[in-house]
């Protein structure tokens, strides 16, 4: 009788799971679908799209020409930006800024994570967050005003102080050897608040259990944050690192702009900068797409380099 039922068993075809079609995820997944439609539609617009105009970096684009009656002249462009000793100025100080920007700048939200999170008091923890939050919210325009005010030779805050105290009078805004300090300086002020938000919502997820076993074996807050709070939130670390890596090239303009002056240029030139003066004040587009097109290989090298390290390493990384 079992055999029969075995024999029976194997003679019933097994019906086969149909595959799952495009059009039947979009039907069963409308919803979410509709949700990220505006993000797909932002990033195709702005981002995709306009990749198409990195033709332009391999032409002597003329705007009344169009792309498709612009001379082709291949790596022209390239090999002028790699020969010209303005490129070393450009690489140099734009990877000074950016190690100074890793080395001073990055981990110091992560302290303040984990200071914010030691505190008990509610109220005072949330007027510190709202009060170093706040320079977020302001332009780099007001930020380098405001440091105008406070460290401009002719009137400034700092100077006049130091003046009254018998120092020598610095130029903070023109000198060379203060360009970097002052920059970072401003980075610091300006974002320390809001980049430690990410480090705080990761530390709320940390299993409360894990504190209280580090507690029965007798650790102190020190060892906690070491051994519990950090491992917990070092893979956010290590994804926000490897993004920060692909934007070395990628200092930002507007505020490397509003600091750049013709006393202080040989330090403060950087890439993003270069190409508004040698685009938009000089109509040389296609070398300033050639430099931007640059940035762009680069950035995507250090980031699949940084997150291929990451991986053998142990981590997730970000992809």
């Amino acid at each position: 009788m079992k055999v029969s039922t075995v024999a029976a068993a194997r003679q019933i075809p097994m019906e086969k799971k149909k595959p799952t079609t495009i059009l039947a995820n979009l039907k069963r997944y409308k919803l979410l679908y509709l949700m990220i439609f505006p993000g797909v539609l932002y990033f195709l617009i702005f981002k995709y799209l306009p990749m198409g105009g990195l033709v332009i970096a391999f032409q002597d684009y003329q705007p009344y020409k169009g792309i498709t009656g612009s001379e082709w002249v291949g790596f022209k462009h390239f090999i002028r930006l790699f020969t010209e000793p303005t490129f070393f100025m450009l690489l140099r100080n734009t990877l000074v800024l950016f190690a100074m920007n890793i080395v001073l700048f990055f981990p110091l939200p992560i302290i303040l994570a984990l200071m914010l999170n030691e505190v008990k008091q509610r109220h005072f923890k949330n007027l510190v967050q709202t009060i170093i939050y706040i320079p977020h919210f302001m332009s780099w325009v007001i930020i380098v005003s405001i440091t105008y005010v406070f460290m401009t030779v002719d009137g400034g805050v700092i100077n006049e102080l130091m003046a009254s105290m018998g120092f020598k009078k610095i130029s903070f805004l023109t000198s060379p050897e203060w360009l970097r300090t002052v920059y970072i300086g401003q980075i610091i002020w300006k974002e320390l608040g809001w980049s430690t938000i990410i480090y705080l919502a990761a530390i709320t997820v940390v299993d409360p259990q894990l504190y209280e076993a580090s507690e029965m074996d007798g650790a102190g807050r020190l060892r906690k944050t070491w051994h519990v709070t950090l491992p917990a939130i070092r893979p956010v670390i290590i994804t926000l690192l490897i993004l920060k890596i692909g934007s070395t090239l990628d200092l930002g303009f507007e505020h490397m702009y509003l600091l750049l002056n013709s006393l202080n240029r040989e330090v403060a030139e950087i890439f993003d900068t270069y190409i508004y003066t040698a685009g938009l004040k000089n109509g040389q587009l296609s070398f300033s797409t050639t430099v931007g097109l640059f940035k762009g290989i680069v950035g995507l090298i250090l980031v699949i380099g940084s997150n291929k390290l990451a991986k053998k390493m142990g981590e997730d990384g970000v992809y």
